[in-house]
């Protein structure tokens, strides 16, 4: 017997293949399931027999269940957006593809969680946050596991101005880092004062900006070392360091690299901009 789903009607037929007497008619019957891939292809399986499986399309979202909510939304460490959802849920399912980009945009941020949870499924977790409708979002930032309310809008834009605020990350909505990613306020002055020195009080001010550097924490300590490196590499070479090296990294950025090296580069990029302004 070979099967169909009628997608007009959504009706599931089914074609005997009797070469024998008596034949018997099938009549069509109605799906009433949810309109998905999944919900379809689990249908036609149990009616049908076989065992078809969907080839899992990739996600940056992190899918959470009731073994892995806590490890991942109450880490310290992180971050975390949550939609509770769920799957018959039409606004759901209008914001999907809005959130899979909201999760690519900040993929490369190890501090950055976007995930989602099948509240309809998971309901028990759904009542302890106080769920009530789809889809809700909430925020549970390093400081406050308890989470809070996502008011702000739901198109892309709000999103990553949200997180970049609340997070300290400087993504665009490409994903690309903007020109302020990698500064380090608190070095602000001391640079400037660097630039404008000459070479012999430039030691002493190096020495400051070491010492500023190691006051550091979090991300930012990494951007304190490139400060740091780029200060000591204008005194060993020159004030034309800053202009060569920004123009060698320029082409780097031109070529096939990696997202991680793509933003390693636009980092030290906005740093030796600092030093030349």
């Amino acid at each position: 017997m070979s099967t169909r789903v009628c997608a007009a009607s959504m009706e599931f037929l089914a074609t005997p293949q009797s070469s024998g007497f008596p034949k018997v008619p099938w009549s069509p019957r109605r799906y009433e399931g949810q309109r998905t891939a999944e919900a379809l292809t689990e249908y036609v399986n149990s009616e049908a027999a076989t065992n078809v499986k969907i080839a899992a399309v990739p996600s940056s979202v992190v899918v959470l269940t009731e073994e892995t909510f806590d490890s991942v939304v109450l880490d310290e460490t992180k971050d975390v957006l949550v939609e509770f959802y769920a799957p018959w849920c039409g606004h759901c399912k209008s914001l999907a593809p809005i959130y899979e980009k909201v999760a690519s945009v900040f993929k490369q941020d190890e501090g950055v969680v976007i995930a989602n949870l099948d509240a309809d499924k998971y309901t028990s977790l759904a009542e302890k946050y106080g769920v009530s409708g789809f889809p809700t979002l909430k925020f549970f930032p390093k400081g406050n596991k308890a989470g809070e309310e996502y008011e702000s809008g739901r198109e892309l834009d709000d999103f990553v101005k949200f997180i970049n605020e609340k997070s300290g990350t400087s993504r665009d909505s490409k994903g690309q880092l903007t020109s302020e990613a990698g500064l380090v306020a608190s070095l602000d002055a001391l640079v400037k004062e660097f630039h404008s020195a000459a070479d012999d009080k430039r030691k002493e001010i190096l020495s400051k900006i070491e010492e500023e550097a190691a006051k550091l924490s979090g991300p930012a300590v990494k951007h304190g070392k490139i400060y740091v490196n780029v200060a000591k590499k204008i005194l060993q070479k020159g004030s034309d360091y800053t202009k060569k090296e920004t123009e060698r990294l320029h082409r780097l950025l031109e070529k096939s690299i990696s997202p991680s090296k793509a933003d390693e580069f636009a980092i030290k990029k906005n740093i030796l901009s600092a030093f030349s302004s």
